[in-house]
C-alpha cells in the first residue's frame, strides 16, 4: 500500500483506483476464476449422465421388444406343438375319407358299418378341435401357393380353365398355416 492509500484508509475515505476483491499476495483477479473448473466438471457429469440414460432408454426398449417376440415365439410354440403328430395323422385321415366314401356307396347300413362311421367322424372332430382345417379347393382358381399340381387337362367347361378340376389329395391348414398343400388337377 502506498502512503496515500494508507492517508485514506485512516480517514475513512476509499480508493477509487484499489481493487477491493484482490488480495495483496497475488496480483489481479484471477484467483478468484477458480469455480470454473467446478463447471466443466459439472457439465462433464451432466453429459455422462445423459448418455447413460441413453444408454438405459436403448437397454429397456430392446428388453422390451426381447420379451414381446419372446411371447410371441412361445404362443406360436404352442398353437404349432401337435403339428407333427397331425402330419402324420393325415395319411389315417385320408384313408378315413375313402372308407366313408366306399361305405357310403355300397350301401351297407350295419351297426359294423355304423360304428365305423362313428369312429371316423370322432377322429375328425378331434382334429378339428386341435386346430386342423380342410382346404377348399374344387372349382377354386389354381394357386401354386396353395396348390400343386399333379396334371393339366382340357377343361369340360370355359368357366373351369384355369380352375382346380379334381382334387386328388386334400391340402390343410393347422391354426391358418398351411401344413399341407392340395394336389390338384388344373383344367386347362
Amino acid at each position: 500500500m502506498t502512503e496515500k492509500d494508507k492517508e485514506m484508509q485512516a480517514n475513512g475515505q476509499e480508493n477509487p483506483n484499489m481493487d477491493i476483491n484482490s488480495d495483496e499476495n497475488q496480483s489481479g483477479s484471477t484467483h478468484l476464476n477458480d469455480a470454473l473448473p467446478e463447471a466443466d466438471e459439472a457439465d462433464k457429469l451432466r453429459g455422462e449422465l445423459d448418455e447413460l440414460r441413453r444408454k438405459y432408454l436403448l437397454l429397456n426398449a430392446d428388453f422390451d421388444n426381447f420379451r414381446k417376440r419372446n411371447a410371441k415365439e412361445r404362443i406360436e410354440l404352442i398353437n404349432t406343438a401337435n403339428k407333427e403328430v397331425i402330419v402324420a395323422l393325415l395319411d389315417v385321415l385320408d384313408d378315413s375319407e375313402r372308407a366313408t366314401k366306399q361305405l357310403e356307396t355300397s350301401g351297407e347300413s350295419g351297426a359294423a358299418a355304423e360304428g365305423v362311421m362313428l369312429v371316423f367322424n370322432k377322429f375328425q372332430n378331434i382334429l378339428q378341435s386341435k386346430g386342423l382345417k380342410a382346404m377348399e379347393s374344387l372349382h377354386e382358381e389354381f394357386n401354386p401357393d396353395l396348390h400343386e399340381a399333379v396334371t393339366e387337362i382340357p377343361a369340360p367347361t370355359e368357366d373351369l380353365k384355369g380352375k382346380v378340376i379334381d382334387v386328388l389329395q386334400k391340402g390343410y391348414y393347422l391354426n391358418d398355416k398351411i401344413i399341407r398343400h392340395a394336389r390338384v388337377v388344373v383344367g386347362k
